[in-house]
């Protein structure tokens, strides 16, 4: 890989030409994954210290959550860091993110404002991450290893 692709301190050069949708598309997955820190920590500090219905539950879903946030923080990073390997497991988390949004429409509480918005930020990132110019900007080719026009 040349050093434009990946940038490094003698090419500071490259780390400015990152595009803009690049460092979007990164910003919204590491807010997913702040937020599904910040939803794992709640259910373990109240499953730990308030009265849930099944403590093991509340603990076993905070622990799960926090977990499942190592996915969208490491594909931010490494969209951040402009790594080629970092738009799969960017992909993934938005597309998980889908049915997690419907399923919160589909409540009838305060829910509804967050499906909203979990939808919004989950299309966006989707339609940021598969752009062209993020697309060369990670150094991915199209098939064939032909690299993709400008």
């Amino acid at each position: 890989m040349s050093s434009e692709q990946n940038p490094t301190p003698d090419n500071p050069d490259a780390e400015s030409r990152r595009p803009g949708r690049l460092t979007a598309a990164a910003a919204l997955a590491a807010l997913e994954g702040l937020a599904l820190v910040v939803g794992g920590v709640y259910m373990l500090v109240m499953g730990l210290t308030g009265h849930p219905d099944d403590r093991s539950q509340a603990v076993t879903g905070g622990v799960t959550l926090i977990v499942l946030a190592l996915l969208p923080l490491l594909a931010a990073r490494g969209l951040l860091l402009r790594r080629s390997w970092s738009r799969g497991p960017a992909i993934i988390t938005q597309i998980m993110a889908l049915p997690v949004a419907y399923n919160l429409l589909q409540a009838d509480s305060l829910a509804i404002p967050g499906g909203i918005a979990l939808a919004v930020v989950a299309v966006a990132s989707l339609v940021l991450i598969v752009n062209p110019e993020t697309t060369r900007a990670l150094g991915i080719t199209g098939p064939g290893g032909v690299r993709e026009p400008k």
